[in-house]
């Protein structure tokens, strides 16, 4: 099944509750934050951080046949930034992954559809990104020009 069709992303919430309810219930995580299969932890205490790590990493495997990646298991201070789904988090604003506005232009280079820069400036509405969206107002507006 595709990883966006709207089953798998509804299959992936019922299967991943079990371990919401693990996280929020049985460890008491105060902040977590799951999206489909990537999830955060935030705590101030870095030894409760390292005991959730092989609590989390043996419900997984026991319960849901799961596994943690091990080049993606860190822990890091909200300062030095969190990333998380295409952003790096800090505790006052986001900037988007720069693998993920290399891959936007990359795309857009490759196909400049109104459709593809229109999602992108979509994405770009949620965070500090400011001069990449301003880069693809002129690609967008370029492109219009070109074709009058």
């Amino acid at each position: 099944m595709p990883l966006g069709n709207l089953t798998s992303q509804l299959l992936v919430n019922i299967y991943m509750n079990e371990f919401d309810q693990f996280v929020k219930h049985k460890l008491k995580v105060k902040y977590y934050i799951r999206y489909a299969d990537d999830f955060i932890v935030l705590s101030a205490d870095k030894n409760q951080l390292e005991d959730l790590i092989s609590s989390i990493a043996n419900f997984l495997g026991e319960k849901l046949k799961l596994s943690l990646h091990p080049d993606k298991v860190f822990i890091k201070t909200l300062a030095s930034g969190v990333d998380f789904l295409g952003w790096v988090n800090f505790p006052n604003h986001r900037i988007l992954r720069t693998v993920t506005k290399r891959r936007a232009f990359r795309r857009i280079n490759a196909c400049p559809a109104p459709e593809i820069i229109n999602s992108y400036l979509g994405l770009l509405s949620h965070g500090n990104a400011h001069k990449i969206r301003d880069k693809l107002l002129n690609i967008r507006y370029n492109k219009n020009a070109n074709l009058q």
